[in-house]
C-alpha cells in the first residue's frame, strides 16, 4: 500500500534557477501544474532509455521497428488498464492531446445539425467548440460558486429533445471543483444517454470513472512530456464510416477510387504517431499506479487546503469557486482587488520566480460567471479585443500544485499574494502590452529585458 511518505516527489525542473528583477537569482516555484506538469524522472528515464531503439512502427522489419512496435502497443495496453478497460471490447487511440481526442469524437459519432449535446458551463474549450460546430448545444449552468448538482443535470437529460451524448469534465481546471461524476454517469445512462468524460485535469489526481462511455486526456498533464493523448470508447463506435484522419497506416487496401479503411484502433491512427510521447505516458502511468491515488489525493488535499484557505484569509484577495469546505483539486483561481490579474502573475514571476497562469484559462463562459460580469461589460471588452486592445480582458490568476509541491511553496505564494495585495511597492516599473494584454517589467535586468519578451508570446490567450 502507497503512503504519502512517497510525496512530494522530485521533479525534473524543481528549482531550477530563474533571475528576478532584483538581479538575484531564486528556486522556481511551478504552480501551474493544472496547464502542464513537470516531467517525473521515471519518464524521462524512460524516454531516454528507449531513444535508442526509437523507429518507425507497424511497417518495418528491423529490430528496432518491432521494438518501438512493442513499446507503443504496450502504452496503448496501459492506458486500457489505467482506465479500468484492459477486459473491455474498448479500445484506446493515441492522439495529440485531450482537444484532439474530443474534436476526433465529435466527427466519429456523425452527430447532425439536429441533435443535442448537454455539456455545462463549467467546460473547458475543448469541450465546448467541437460541438458547436456540428450540432446543437444544452448548457448545465453553474451557481454563483461555480458548481451544479446532479439534479442540474438530471434536467437538462429530461428536456426534449433527448441529447445523443453527455459532455462533461471530471475535475474543473479552474477551480479544481470535482463534480459528482459517477453518480451523473449514472443517472445519463438511466436516461439511455451516452457519456463523454473531459478528463484532462482529473487523470493525474484521482481514478478515471469506470462507467463512462468515453473518455480523454492528455499526458502532458501527468508528467509525460512529448504530447501524448487518449481517447477511449467502445470498439463499435469506430467500426462504421470514414476515420476523423485519413492516410497510411488506417486502410487495408487504397486504390484511386476505392479505400478500404482498417480495425481499430489503427483505423483511427493515421500517420507516424508520437511513439516516443506514448512511450512517456505510459511510464507515467506506471509512476501514478505505484505511488497509489490515495496517497495522492492525500497529499494534493492538505495542499488544497493550505492554498485555499490561505488566500481567501488575505485582504483584498478575492477565492474563485467554491466554499472552503467543499473539496477540490489543489487548484485556486483568485483576483487582487485594484490590481489587474496579468500584473499579479508578471509580479509573481518576476519578483518572486513564482510560475502561475492568468486570463481566462480556456474556460471564457465559465470564468464570466465566476467574476460575476455584466453583459454590459463583457460587451466592453470584446469590442476592445476586436480593435486589437487586450488590455482590459478579465480573468484571474491561477495557482495549482503538483505531486512535487511543498508546502512550503504554498506559503512563499501566500507571502507574495499578500504583499501585493497589502500594496507593496515593485521594485521596478511594469508595463502593459497592449496587443497581449501581458505586463512586463521595465529595465535592462538579464532574463526581463525588451529583447527576452520576444522569446514567448502572450500568456493571457485562451
Amino acid at each position: 500500500m502507497s503512503s504519502t511518505s512517497q510525496l512530494p516527489l522530485r521533479l525534473v525542473g524543481d528549482g531550477l534557477p530563474v533571475p528576478c528583477v532584483d538581479g538575484t537569482e531564486r528556486p522556481s516555484i511551478g504552480l501551474d501544474a493544472a496547464a502542464s506538469t513537470p516531467a517525473l524522472p521515471s519518464v524521462a528515464d524512460a524516454v531516454a532509455e528507449f531513444l535508442p531503439w526509437y523507429s518507425s512502427i507497424h511497417r518495418g522489419a528491423g529490430l528496432k521497428s518491432r521494438r518501438a512496435t512493442a513499446a507503443y502497443e504496450a502504452a496503448r495496453a496501459a492506458a486500457l488498464r489505467f482506465a479500468g478497460r484492459e477486459d473491455s471490447d474498448d479500445v484506446a487511440i493515441i492522439c495529440r492531446n485531450t482537444t484532439e481526442a474530443i474534436n476526433h469524437l465529435a466527427y466519429r459519432l456523425r452527430l447532425q445539425p439536429d441533435d443535442v449535446v448537454l455539456t455545462t458551463v463549467v467546460e473547458h474549450h475543448a469541450n465546448l467548440l467541437p460541438w458547436g460546430r456540428l450540432c446543437r448545444r444544452r448548457y448545465v449552468e453553474c451557481d454563483d460558486a461555480g458548481t451544479f448538482s446532479v439534479d442540474d443535470v438530471r434536467r437538462g437529460l429530461r428536456e426534449s429533445p433527448r441529447p445523443s451524448l453527455l459532455a462533461i469534465t471530471g475535475a474543473s481546471n479552474v477551480t479544481g471543483w470535482l463534480p459528482a461524476i459517477d453518480e451523473i454517469i449514472e443517472v445519463a445512462h438511466e436516461h439511455g444517454v451516452p457519456v463523454l468524460v473531459d478528463a484532462a485535469q482529473l487523470a493525474p489526481h484521482r481514478p478515471l470513472p469506470r462507467t463512462a462511455d468515453y473518455l480523454a486526456w492528455s499526458g502532458h498533464k501527468m508528467y509525460a512530456p512529448y504530447g501524448a493523448g487518449v481517447l477511449i470508447g467502445p470498439d463499435r463506435a469506430f467500426r462504421e464510416g470514414d476515420p476523423f484522419l485519413a492516410g497510411g497506416g488506417a486502410v487495408d487496401v487504397v486504390d484511386l477510387d476505392e479505400v478500404v479503411w482498417t480495425d481499430p484502433p489503427e483505423r483511427e491512427e493515421a500517420g507516424s504517431p508520437n511513439v516516443i510521447g506514448a512511450v512517456a505516458l505510459a511510464a507515467a502511468i506506471d509512476a501514478l499506479e505505484a505511488v497509489g491515488f490515495d496517497a495522492i489525493a492525500a497529499h494534493e488535499h492538505d495542499l488544497a487546503v493550505r492554498l485555499r484557505t490561505g488566500l481567501a484569509a488575505i485582504d483584498g484577495v478575492r477565492l474563485l469557486g467554491p466554499a472552503l469546505d467543499v473539496p477540490t483539486l489543489a487548484v485556486a483561481s483568485f483576483v487582487v482587488e485594484g490590481v489587474p490579474h496579468a500584473l499579479v502573475a508578471a509580479r509573481l514571476s518576476a519578483e518572486h520566480a513564482i510560475a502561475t497562469r492568468h486570463g481566462c484559462f480556456c474556460a471564457h463562459p465559465y470564468l464570466l460567471r465566476l467574476l460575476g460580469l455584466s453583459s454590459i461589460e463583457v460587451n466592453a471588452y470584446r469590442d476592445a479585443v476586436l480593435r486589437g486592445d487586450r488590455r482590459e480582458i478579465p480573468g484571474a490568476v491561477r495557482a495549482s500544485a503538483s505531486l512535487g509541491t511543498t508546502t512550503g511553496e504554498i506559503d512563499a505564494l501566500l507571502d507574495a499574494v499578500a504583499s501585493i495585495a497589502a500594496g507593496s511597492t515593485p521594485p521596478i516599473r511594469y508595463e502593459q502590452d497592449e496587443a497581449t494584454g501581458d505586463w512586463f517589467p521595465v529595465g535592462k535586468v538579464p532574463g526581463w529585458t525588451e529583447e527576452d519578451r520576444r522569446v514567448g508570446a502572450s500568456c493571457a490567450r485562451g
